[in-house]
């Protein structure tokens, strides 16, 4: 297996904060999935829910997985629904270990509460309506992580320290 990490969970876990603090604690490449499928595409990630649907997103997030397989010594940043398609977990795990990151609704609400961002959550952002599709990925995430760290109240460095002990 390559030297390789994905980074899996909910919107506002904290994945493309501590994809960026570990790229640089560990020395390796960062690649935020979202970041390069709107740069590709010329359009945010929510444009393309709405000018295109889900489905078709999450195939070009496939097709991208397929082409970061040659990636070596890189921290991946998943979108938050990356692994709820099995072909994108059997993709991963070819060449990644996968870390979870999870944070309770209320967290997670607090965090994207005033983002516009987010096309899953827009007109349904309630603490009520993220648990109920946190409860629809849970397992989806589960099968997926090799590794789970919870960033409820803690720093960021906080959590690259339980991610780097994990890793050893």
């Amino acid at each position: 297996m390559k030297n390789n990490i994905a980074i899996i969970g909910f919107m506002g876990t904290g994945k493309s904060t501590v994809s960026r603090a570990l790229h640089e604690a560990l020395d390796m490449k960062e690649i935020d999935m979202d970041a390069i499928i709107a740069a590709e595409q010329g359009m945010p990630i929510s444009k393309m829910f709405e000018k295109y649907g889900e489905e078709h997103f999450r195939k070009i997030e496939t097709q991208l997985l397929q082409r970061l397989s040659s990636s070596e010594n890189s921290i991946i940043s998943c979108g938050g629904g990356t692994v709820t398609r099995a072909e994108n977990v059997r993709i991963l795990k070819s060449y990644a270990r996968i870390i979870l990151l999870t944070a309770t609704p209320e967290t997670v609400y607090s965090r994207v509460k005033n983002s516009t961002a987010r096309p899953v959550l827009n007109g349904n952002m309630t603490v009520e309506y993220i648990q109920s599709l946190m409860q629809k990925r849970a397992e989806a995430y589960c099968q997926a992580a090799d590794i789970t760290v919870s960033t409820d109240g803690k720093t960021v460095n906080q959590i690259c320290e339980e991610i780097k002990a994990a890793l050893k």
